[in-house]
């Protein structure tokens, strides 16, 4: 059904990453599929690297940290942006595509008023993507 997942992740983050990440490994499990880890960045030092090639590493230790926990294949794709805020959810749907991912497993939380004036990176993502979108509320 599935060939490829792509899982966005803040590395920044992680331990809010829970129940995508488990989501993605036991679909990765089922379907005997890789899972591509994909992460933003700028071009400033930040929490997760001071820079894009740090930035990388971590995201590639990141990946088989996963791979080892949960028994699947994984991959990591670090992209380097210089408004990641801005940029982010275009650049996630040119990664699916780039990557080929035809699964995209994101961690969402519950709507709130706000989603009201600003859309959530989950809806923007699933609006614009080729891929299937599978939003995960925390």
């Amino acid at each position: 059904m599935f060939t490829k997942i792509m899982v966005p992740v803040d590395l920044a983050h992680q331990d809010k990453l829970t129940k995508s990440l488990e989501c993605a490994a036991e679909l990765a499990r089922h379907f005997d599929i890789p899972v591509v880890y994909v992460g933003v960045t700028g071009t400033a030092p930040g929490a997760t690297g001071h820079t894009p090639e740090e930035f990388a590493s971590h995201l590639a230790e990141f990946a088989a940290a996963q791979a080892e926990r949960s028994g699947i294949s994984t991959a990591h794709h670090a992209i380097i942006s210089h408004d990641p805020r801005v940029e982010l959810d275009a650049r996630l749907v040119h990664a699916a595509e780039e990557i080929g991912a035809d699964l995209i497993v994101m961690e969402g939380h519950v709507p709130n008023v706000l989603d009201h004036f600003l859309p959530s990176d989950g809806g923007i993502v699933a609006k614009l993507a080729k891929a299937t979108v599978m939003v995960v509320r925390n």
